[in-house]
């Protein structure tokens, strides 16, 4: 039941997030002819060259995507992919019949801006839920597993070429506004990708771990880690307490340590997609005894 719900979810947000990226192509980007990487980059500049419009190109390059995919990224890759493969093309023709989008704004600037928004925004959604949008973002993540680059800075690499591809169909100040649009989108997609998932986390060295990992399992609720330091000057080896928390949770921690050892040394880093007890899982009951120590 629960991966029938899970399942249901994510058609709903895949959906959702192609309706957002094609939203942004058709009321901001091609009403004002703007330069646009992905498979609709590629879509229009097919467009000069053969008499096909331009939404048929992008389906028959999300299912040549598609069908490359599934040989080397596998068959979990290509049915959470195929949706988008349908969807995005199917939504890029509803939005393409409705006029009304296409005098949203006539400042080319703007257009640039929010084009770059929505685009961001579709990718973010279905590349969080571990999917693709098919066409062009293929290459990317085929690129990723082998090298492990960012595939926000992939993206970016092969949009740029897409781009830079249709200077002879384009001002090079439309390629400029372009590349302004991929820069925006691919700074949504990290944003989307990380949403929600910015954590810190502290590790505090002092010689009183002890007092100090029992005052944050009790006031903060949450739970510590002891690693073995060894430290620089006086080469004393003792424990440290790591612990990952909230950015709100951070002063009420800094106060509780300061109270009780005003010489601890503390440092807190931000970091991503932290899982398990207290972030992805519930809590231990510490007050109940079925747990295993």
């Amino acid at each position: 039941m629960h991966n029938v719900k899970k399942w249901v979810i994510d058609i709903i947000l895949v959906l959702i997030g192609n309706a957002l990226l094609a939203f942004g192509y058709a009321a901001f980007a091609i009403p004002i002819n703007l330069i646009v990487g992905g498979a609709t980059g590629v879509a229009l500049l097919l467009s000069h060259m053969i008499s096909l419009d331009y939404a048929i190109i992008v389906f028959i390059i999300n299912m040549f995507m598609l069908v490359l995919g599934y040989f080397i990224l596998g068959k979990k890759f290509a049915a959470g992919t195929v949706l988008s493969s349908f969807a995005f093309p199917f939504f890029l023709s509803v939005f393409e019949s409705m006029p009304q989008l296409a005098r949203i704004s006539n400042d080319i600037l703007l257009c640039t801006i929010y084009a770059g928004i929505f685009i961001g925004l579709g990718l973010g959604i279905v590349f969080r839920l571990g999917y693709s949008t098919g066409g062009m973002d293929v290459p990317p993540l085929i690129l990723h597993k082998t090298t492990h680059i960012s595939v926000a800075t992939l993206i970016n690499v092969f949009d740029t070429l897409i781009l830079l591809s249709q200077v002879f169909f384009s001002s090079f100040e439309g390629i400029l506004y372009g590349i302004i649009t991929v820069f925006i989108s691919n700074a949504v997609l990290d944003r989307m990708i990380l949403l929600g998932e910015k954590n810190l986390q502290v590790l505090v060295i002092s010689s009183k771990h002890n007092e100090i990992a029992e005052a944050i399992f009790k006031e903060i609720d949450r739970g510590c880690t002891f690693v073995n330091v060894t430290t620089g000057y006086f080469q004393y080896q003792q424990q440290a307490v790591l612990c990952v928390m909230n950015n709100r949770e951070y002063a009420k921690t800094h106060q509780v340590v300061m109270d009780i050892d005003p010489t601890a040394f503390i440092i807190g880093s931000e970091i991503h997609s932290v899982k398990g007890r207290g972030f992805t899982l519930p809590n231990i009951d510490l007050d109940k005894k079925d747990f295993i120590e």
